[in-house]
């Protein structure tokens, strides 16, 4: 099935994220291993960051939340996803 995970079935691996500026719209794909702090809009080049209370950006701006938090873990911050 498209945008699931093949290692877990229940898993969906592709978010769309939405800018809050400009409405903006990208489907994304979601690390399984680790959470994405930023994201650069593609319309209007905002920097988007997780509002308070929210792991990542798919968590705030995404159609589907990222992994760890779909498998109702803690989110797994990686330092790539901080540069």
């Amino acid at each position: 099935m498209p945008g699931r995970d093949r290692t877990d079935p229940l898993i969906e691996i592709e978010s769309i994220l939405t800018c809050p500026r400009c409405g903006h719209q990208s489907t994304e794909r979601m690390p399984t291993d680790s959470c994405r702090f930023f994201y650069t809009c593609g319309g209007c080049g905002e920097t988007l960051k997780p509002l308070p209370g929210d792991c990542c950006v798919f968590c705030s701006y995404g159609t589907v939340p990222c992994p760890p938090m779909q498998l109702a873990q803690r989110c797994a911050w990686g330092a790539k996803d901080r540069e």
